[in-house]
């Protein structure tokens, strides 16, 4: 696993989509087309906004959701396949894209995806952490076991009121409380990961993530274990961490 600390959000952002892009690129001179596993929430704002902007052969790539709400249709505000459809699908010329539908049934959902998105190898998955060190939405203490493309989480009340706080939603009770989630085993398979990780609000996460064990209470600290996962911080994300950590320090 590789560290990169970065000034703000915006080189973030600059650095995530370059890295991506030329990953993308030479999957496509390899094999004639990549697949792409698309984050949502704040910490991607300045992430998908660069990749928009590189230059690809965007009719070879293959999308794939990470996770969506249980029962939200995607024209509320907090619906992840909004997010993805308005900053993302509709603004570069896919091959095609799977969305996990959060009013669509949820068991077909899960296979048809889960299907397609293990029928070849990922090449590259961009995600984030939040701030309960939560991977996607897998939740402390997170199934590291099961091998399950897909699965229904139970999303617990410091996600959920993360997710009031940055603004997706007016109260707590008006956030679902479940979820379908790429699971923790899925997202190791990728054959790149890059973790976007801005804000002070984070830092806590960001150092047990890097400097503590790897635990399912701490699910993000599952991505010490792959050696082609880079995470990526703003300077604030990085506050909390020592110069002892054990991972390669690089500044961008």
């Amino acid at each position: 696993m590789n560290l990169e600390i970065v000034r703000d959000r915006e080189a973030m952002g600059r650095w995530v989509a370059a890295a991506a892009a030329e990953n993308l690129r030479a999957a496509i001179a390899s094999n004639g087309e990549a697949r792409l596993i698309v984050a949502t929430g704040s910490s991607q704002f300045e992430v998908l906004e660069a990749l928009t902007r590189e230059e690809l052969p965007w009719s070879h790539v293959t999308g794939f959701h990470l996770d969506e709400y249980v029962g939200l249709s995607d024209t509320h505000p907090a619906s992840f396949c909004g997010y993805l459809r308005d900053r993302f699908v509709e603004r570069v010329p896919l091959k095609a894209f799977h969305y996990m539908r959060g009013d669509s049934d949820v068991a077909q959902t899960l296979e048809a995806v889960g299907t397609e998105l293990t029928r070849l190898p990922i090449d590259v998955a961009m995600v984030g952490i939040g701030e309960n060190g939560h991977l996607a939405f897998n939740d402390p203490p997170a199934d590291f076991d099961t091998q399950l493309p897909y699965l229904i989480v139970e999303l617990d009340e410091a996600c959920r009121m993360q997710q009031v706080g940055e603004g997706w939603f007016a109260s707590l009770d008006d956030v679902p409380k479940t979820a379908m989630s790429m699971s923790v085993h899925q997202i190791m398979q990728a054959r790149r990961i890059y973790c976007s990780v801005p804000d002070r609000r984070k830092a806590d996460a960001v150092r047990r993530t890097l400097e503590g064990p790897v635990t399912p209470d701490c699910p993000a600290s599952i991505l010490q274990r792959h050696g082609a996962a880079t995470i990526v911080v703003d300077q604030d994300a990085a506050s909390q961490l020592s110069e002892a950590t054990p991972v390669l320090w690089k500044t961008a």
